[in-house]
């Protein structure tokens, strides 16, 4: 039984949700191969400044996985697509399951293939960056600062994985304004907050190190993401006679002043445009 024109638009919105986080990953991978090219051409020892060891990989190596994250996740959703589309409700529901699953075993398999000795440095520098109970190093603050654009990557992703584990891929229970896994939960804030506190907890321990004062400015910068994340959470939280005489002028003045410390801060410390 094939859905209706209106159920198959609602699907094409869920099949966005579940693929665009690796979509936008894939896109990251060719880039960050693309980085690699242009440091070795121009002879930018960019292992020593990452601290990689010896069978780091190549800009070619990276451009081979991004050739098969092209071809799986593509795939996958067209999968996705074709079979609710065509009512294999099941069948449908278990291909970004799958996908996802797949990804996760690729990143964390512990023998000598898909190149171990990369995916160990990316695992172990993730738990540096989550614990920084260490001096940090370039390789820690430069993946922690990537982490902070993918706000959108990390809000769809915790959306896709919360219906895949309340077994909501596939179905309209996601679509209640109060469902757990909706576009109003309360994880949303908590998960895009993350990798500013990360930075944060950075920036602290750098002074730690350092006694460098310039560190708490720049702790100070990513604290002021955090006021604009969860107010801008409440508009769904509170009454809307609330959100319009209070908290939105809480939110505009703390994303005010957000956005031009950041740009002060890029400006002349980040670029050094002074």
């Amino acid at each position: 039984m094939r859905m209706s024109v209106n159920l198959r638009d609602l699907f094409l919105y869920e099949a966005f949700l579940y693929y665009n986080p690796l979509l936008l990953v894939t896109i990251m991978v060719w880039f960050w191969g693309m980085n690699l090219w242009v440091f070795a051409q121009a002879n930018v020892n960019f292992p020593k400044i990452f601290d990689l060891d010896q069978n780091h990989l190549s800009h070619r190596e990276i451009w081979k996985c991004a050739t098969w994250m092209t071809i799986i996740v593509p795939t996958s959703m067209t999968a996705y697509l074709y079979l609710y589309s065509n009512g294999e409700v099941t069948l449908a529901a278990s291909q970004p399951v799958l996908l996802y699953a797949a990804f996760a075993m690729a990143l964390i398999f512990p023998f000598h293939i898909f190149y171990l000795s990369s995916r160990y440095f990316l695992l172990r520098t993730l738990w540096r960056i989550v614990f920084p109970l260490q001096a940090i190093a370039f390789a820690d603050f430069f993946l922690a600062d990537i982490l902070t654009s993918m706000s959108k990557v990390f809000s769809d992703l915790e959306r896709s994985v919360c219906r895949m584990v309340h077994r909501q891929v596939a179905t309209i229970a996601w679509f209640e304004a109060d469902s757990v896994c909706g576009s109003h939960s309360v994880a949303i804030p908590i998960v895009l907050v993350l990798p500013y506190l990360f930075r944060l907890f950075q920036c602290l321990r750098q002074y730690k190190d350092t006694r460098d004062k310039t560190t708490l400015f720049n702790a100070l910068k990513y604290s002021t993401a955090v006021p604009v994340i969860f107010v801008s959470a409440l508009k769904y939280h509170v009454f809307p006679d609330n959100w319009v005489n209070l908290y939105r002028p809480l939110w505009l003045v703390s994303a005010v002043v957000n956005c031009l410390y950041s740009f002060y801060w890029d400006l002349t410390r980040d670029w050094d445009l002074r």
